[in-house]
């Protein structure tokens, strides 16, 4: 039985699928669902190309599904596609987001799989803390929130931003502090669990009234040292 995780390259699926692993439900494939539409609601749409790195640099292998058409119904059968052929688990990262929640249950039973959501109802505080604590390196790529602008894009979320974040989204009452409304996603460039580094190449940064947002156009791995100094073989 093959145990899928739902992997957008953002902090919260990537750390759900570390969970599995650690607790013994091991990931053998990431999969990425590719939304023709930007603004989908169900699925994270910033740098989906990263993945294939992230899928290199854990020794995972990586499937790239692309969404024919936009709207609920093309997303969802694109994600029953996705989802059929095995009886393993399907891990995912949600948190609080009941949209994604009931229909990933309704897909999964459809297909006969069981759903693992390690992350689910907890305190999105908490998440965070113990994204950064578990040593992923969570940079910022896309910020839609009042209280976040565009000098933070690629800047890595760590404990000193998150205490920042919590505080500027008390003041305004709107800023889920895991961005998990949308209010900002995130690219996790390395962790303890990958073998090598991801390294950006080229970006392009986007700027709008409303919204900005950073591309990532090319990036490569870069090997890490072994605990020894030298870069692992």
């Amino acid at each position: 039985m093959t145990v899928t995780a739902l992997v957008s390259g953002g902090k919260d699926s990537v750390y759900a699928a570390s969970l599995a692993d650690a607790q013994g439900r091991t990931v053998d494939e990431l999969v990425t669902l590719r939304p023709a539409d930007p603004e989908s609601m169900l699925f994270h749409t910033p740098n989906l190309d990263l993945v294939a790195l992230q899928a290199a640099a854990w020794g995972k292998s990586h499937r790239s599904v692309p969404i024919e058409g936009t709207g609920e119904r093309a997303e969802l059968a694109a994600l029953t596609s996705a989802l059929s052929g095995s009886r393993g688990w399907v891990v995912a990262g949600a948190i609080q987001s009941s949209y994604q929640w009931s229909r990933l249950l309704e897909v999964a039973a459809r297909v006969g799989r069981p759903v693992y959501t390690p992350l689910w109802r907890k305190d999105p505080g908490r998440v965070v803390r113990e994204e950064i604590l578990a040593g992923l390196d969570i940079r910022l790529v896309q910020l839609a929130a009042e209280p976040l602008g565009p000098e933070l894009l690629g800047a890595r979320l760590d404990l000193d931003r998150l205490v920042e974040l919590e505080r500027r989204s008390a003041a305004v009452r709107t800023t889920n502090v895991a961005g998990e409304g949308g209010e900002f996603e995130t690219a996790v460039v390395d962790a303890p669990f990958f073998r090598s580094r991801i390294e950006w190449d080229e970006v392009v940064r986007s700027v709008e009234p409303s919204s900005s947002r950073l591309d990532v156009r090319s990036a490569h791995l870069v090997e890490k040292p072994s605990p020894g100094g030298r870069a692992s073989s």
